[in-house]
């Protein structure tokens, strides 16, 4: 047994267990501990909401020239500006996520067209490269990802996070699994790890996320929820620029 293992404290505490002051202090040391704990998590919750709040807003308002032309843009391609749609957030709680239009008007009624040709494996979430629903406009919004652009207001509201798993549809939700529920466990982001193609956990590694399926997605979620850090969101957040301007 090594100097200062788990083992070895538990037997020390089990000691002081044995006399009304060794309870006492063991007692001490315990509220302190979680009280440290309850400290860093608040902190990084609050620190990891400052960081959310300016870069969100100091994006939105230097790219507005690019939100009002491509508010155009929709505009002349027929339809509503922007689309909202229910997503699933932290613990399970609904919300409306804004997105550019970038699909026909009625797209949600013809998804039972096209769902048959998911090229998910798993088939809870769908991706399909050439959607026929997609306007002119709307694949070059989707390959520069600036339909995303709307969602910074939900990052301003609370709803959303800068970095976080991605907000799942409740259709999708309705069939996860106990353990695929784990990534509810945070507030729900614009990137992520499997957005940049990070699997691997190197600080400079970008790769293709389509080539990652929906239990890795999982896997890559919760490692997020259980690693994440103020750091590790500025990290991810300046790698999702050339992940997105090279379309990995």
């Amino acid at each position: 047994m090594t100097p200062g293992s788990s083992t070895d404290q538990s037997l020390r505490r089990i000691g002081m267990a044995q006399s009304p002051f060794g309870r006492w202090r063991l007692n001490v040391q315990l509220r302190w501990a979680r009280t440290r704990w309850r400290f860093a998590a608040v902190s990084s919750r609050l620190a990891k909401r400052v960081l959310d709040i300016i870069v969100s807003f100091t994006v939105l308002v230097i790219s507005s020239p690019i939100l009002i032309l491509v508010s155009i843009l929709v505009k002349l391609d027929g339809g509503p500006v922007l689309f909202g749609q229910r997503r699933v957030g932290f613990a399970g709680r609904e919300f409306g996520m804004l997105k550019f239009r970038s699909m026909v008007t009625d797209a949600e009624k013809r998804l039972a067209e096209v769902m048959k040709l998911n090229e998910k494996a798993s088939g809870i979430t769908f991706k399909m490269k050439n959607d026929p629903r997609v306007t002119r406009v709307g694949r070059i919004l989707r390959k520069t990802s600036l339909d995303e652009l709307p969602q910074l207001w939900n990052v301003l509201r609370g709803e959303m996070s800068l970095v976080g798993p991605r907000p799942a549809l409740p259709r999708e939700v309705a069939q996860y699994s106990v353990a695929d529920r784990r990534r509810l466990f945070a507030k729900p982001g614009l990137t992520c790890l499997w957005q940049v193609g990070e699997r691997n956990g190197g600080m400079l590694e970008i790769g293709n996320r389509n080539a990652i399926d929906f239990p890795e997605q999982v896997q890559l979620d919760v490692r997020y929820i259980e690693e994440q850090s103020v750091l590790k969101d500025l990290l991810l957040l300046i790698k999702t620029i050339p992940a997105v301007l090279f379309g990995s």
